[in-house]
């Protein structure tokens, strides 16, 4: 789910990282590091993602 409390675009690397209890901010660099193809899976991802019911 993208998440509605740490977020800084879209949600998604926050919501990747609550799904996996680790730090949203490495999440974030495995994504702008990643290359391209991270790029388009992000953009999917906020797309396709529901977001976080709670607050």
């Amino acid at each position: 789910m993208a998440s509605r409390k740490d977020r800084i675009l879209l949600g998604v690397c926050g919501g990747i990282a609550e799904c996996f209890q680790t730090s949203s901010t490495l999440v974030r660099l495995v994504f702008f590091f990643g290359g391209g193809i991270f790029f388009w899976i992000y953009l999917y991802l906020a797309y396709k993602l529901p977001e976080d019911e709670y607050l």
